[in-house]
């Protein structure tokens, strides 16, 4: 990516590596992935023997470090009142795509998406003319985004429907210092780091076994999650067709985790697209989903530790155990005073969820194993820390996974603990909670708006890019 102002205009063209898009056969994965499926869900930092899988990195923490370790600042907590948020995100961000019919005036095309903007239109003439002499087919596929009121926020296009080694995409987006930045991708270098694969919707819906036969155990429960998140709720009998989830899937390596970077329900008979979304990766933060039409849904995933049966206990004050009597009423019927009870309260800052004892526990996110011992109040406590200045909590937990341990790498999806009712705790539930900088936050509030959950305004351009290069290409 580069600079360019409205007046001097530069071309930069960047190779990227494409998905294969071949599509896998079901002998050919189980094949692949055997192996992972049936190794543990670890993979260490050092060098170690080949049956760790992907799900957590080791960095050589000995195994007395699953003592208590207690770190005061991870339990303090910095202010009474939930955070209340500050994140800069476009809360107002919105996707549009489609296939635009070419003509003599394609040069015209952000006017005639609706973007009003003449400096962003001359530059957009003066960069594309080689590019439209380059089209294959009778339209433009675009994704393009807008902020508050109409704001220009990113434009991709891609020289055709036809994806091959000839596919060119170029995004457009607005410079902080200026003018405007332009990044061409090409798909000429074709890459074994992405798989496609289709699975059966009402598979991941309700039969997650098959599902664990094609991808890495700690990446079932994140597609279930997303796909639950984008099913549209009026087709409700889509599970009852052949629809199919179409995957791209980066299977990891011991530098980096697995990544699940787009998920389509499509009907395979047409290619009709009914939902989609797409992983965007964050430097200073943990990554998250996006719609295809720019909804953020990552709040969802930060509020779904386990599958449970109710939210038993939300925020706010719960009361206690009663004091002795400390006050002297009159009673109104007799001359003989009465001794009125003190009921005393304490702040509740979490969520309860409740479920059976032995209910797996995962991470929400990628992140460290900070704290992971008996813990008082929270009885066995497992704490993640996660980048951004986040942590979270999960108490009351009956165990943990066998194989972790303090300083961990955890994947988000790894199943971490399991339901409990150790400390303080009246009943089998997990005790979940989300802290930003040792400031409590209520992930349940609408009030509540974090960096993590919208869309920034420098990521615009990755989404309606990645929308173009491993989404299925729109339709005219």
């Amino acid at each position: 990516m580069i600079f360019v102002s409205a007046s001097f205009c530069i071309s930069l063209f960047v190779a990227v590596q494409f998905p294969s898009l071949g599509l896998i056969g079901e002998s050919q994965a189980q094949t692949s992935k055997a192996a992972e499926k049936k190794a543990p869900q670890i993979r260490q930092k050092t060098a170690i023997s080949s049956n760790k899988s992907v799900g957590f990195k080791d960095p050589a923490a000995s195994k007395s470090s699953k003592s208590n370790s207690l770190n005061p600042e991870l339990f303090k907590r910095k202010d009474a009142n939930e955070f209340v948020g500050d994140t800069a995100g476009n809360l107002d961000y919105r996707v549009q795509r489609g296939c635009y019919r070419r003509s003599f005036s394609e040069s015209n095309l952000p006017a005639n998406l609706g973007i009003d903007n003449p400096q962003f239109s001359e530059f957009f003439k003066n960069q594309t003319s080689s590019f439209f002499d380059r089209m294959r087919g009778n339209c433009i596929p675009y994704a393009l985004a807008l902020g508050s009121r109409n704001r220009f926020d990113s434009l991709s296009i891609m020289n055709g429907q036809t994806q091959d080694g000839k596919t060119e995409i170029w995004t457009f987006t607005p410079s902080s210092a200026g003018g405007f930045l332009v990044q061409q991708d090409y798909l000429r270098d074709e890459s074994k780091r992405y798989t496609e694969i289709e699975l059966s919707l009402r598979d991941i819906l309700y039969d997650p076994r098959k599902v664990g036969d094609k991808l890495p155990v700690e990446l079932v429960w994140e597609l279930n999650s997303l796909i639950k998140q984008i099913y549209p709720e009026d087709s409700n009998s889509l599970e009852n067709t052949n629809s199919v989830v179409r995957l791209l899937v980066d299977f990891g390596d011991r530098d980096h985790w697995a990544q699940i970077w787009a998920a389509e329900i499509l009907d395979p008979s047409n290619k009709e697209v009914f939902a989609s979304a797409f992983w965007l990766e964050r430097d200073d933060i943990p990554g998250g989903f996006f719609t295809g039409s720019g909804e953020a849904i990552e709040r969802a995933f930060w509020t779904n530790p386990l599958s449970y049966r109710r939210i038993s206990r939300g925020v706010g004050n719960v009361p206690v155990s009663r004091k002795k009597p400390t006050k002297i009423a009159a009673n109104t019927n007799a001359t003989t005073p009465v001794a009125v009870p003190q009921q005393r309260y304490r702040a509740h800052m979490g969520i309860d969820y409740a479920a059976p004892i032995g209910t797996p526990v995962f991470s929400v996110a990628n992140g460290k194993v900070v704290h992971l011992g008996y813990n008082g109040a929270f009885g066995n406590l497992i704490i993640l820390e996660h980048d951004g200045g986040y942590r979270t909590y999960y108490a009351h937990l009956s165990n943990y996974n066998v194989e972790l341990d303090l300083g961990n790498e955890v994947r988000r999806g790894l199943e971490i603990g399991y339901v409990g009712s150790t400390g303080r705790s009246t009943g089998p539930h997990l005790h979940f909670e989300l802290r930003k900088d040792g400031v409590y936050v209520d992930p349940y509030s609408p009030r509540m708006q974090l960096d993590l959950w919208s869309m920034r305004d420098n990521e615009s351009g990755q989404l309606t890019r990645e929308i173009l290069l491993l989404g299925s290409p729109p339709k005219l």
